[in-house]
This record gives structure tokens, sequence and C-alpha cells, in this order.
């Protein structure tokens, strides 16, 4: 599966004393977005770790277009960008209706449990 759409409301919680949703929250909304994808292709992060793989974030990036507000819901599209031998990048584009209210970026890494640099899995080569 290339490409996965999920839908979150704004929990109060994750807002700022203006109603915002906060910065931090948008990382926490692509890894959520990155699961569901992932789960949706037939498999999970805990099975990969499971086998002694895991996708620790290199680099993360996040353009904010227009502000995200409280109880707003919300389109996440993650999108599979590019697979190589050691790494997964993903983009993600965050909707309020049709309103593009940010985009962002990351790189995983497939490490080791000691955190050393591994060929990612063949399912994840070939699935995701």
């Amino acid at each position: 599966m290339k490409e996965h759409e999920t839908q979150i409301r704004v929990r109060y919680a994750e807002t700022d004393r203006m109603g915002f949703l906060h910065h931090a929250q948008y990382f926490v909304y692509f890894e959520e977005g990155r699961t569901e994808l992932l789960r949706a292709s037939g498999q999970t992060y805990k099975a990969i770790e499971d086998q002694g793989y895991f996708l620790v974030i290199a680099k993360i990036e996040c353009k904010f277009r227009l502000p995200i507000h409280y109880d707003d819901v919300i389109r996440l599209r993650t999108i599979l960008h590019r697979v190589t031998p050691v790494r997964i990048e993903h983009r993600y584009e965050m909707y309020r209706g049709e309103e593009l209210c940010a985009e962002g970026f990351s790189t995983l890494a497939c490490v080791d449990r000691s955190g050393k640099l591994q060929p990612m899995p063949e399912a994840l080569l070939t699935d995701h």
C-alpha cells in the first residue's frame, strides 16, 4: 500500500492555551499515519520489532500552513515516498476539509537492538 488516510479529531489536551493544535502534536499524528499505513498493508510495528528490526526517526520536518484548532476533524494523508535497503521515507498532508493545513516529511532508518544500521526486512522492501 502506497498511501493511507486517517481521520483525527483534535482533543483538548493536544492544544495550547489559544486552542491551536500544539506543534509537537503534528509529529505524533505523523506517527499515527505511518502506523496505520503499515497496518493497512497487513503488518505491524510490533511484529517487525519482534523480529529484531527497529525503525527509528532519522529526520522529520513539518511546514505549518494554517492553524488547526481544538475539535477540528482533520484528514491525514500518509504517502510512502521511497524505500531503500536501509530507510523508508514518508510524506504527510494534513487537511481540514479541503484546506491544506500542514505538510511533512520523515526518514526512518532500520536498526538492530543496539542501534546499528541494518538492512530493511524483506517484507518492508516488497509490501510496504
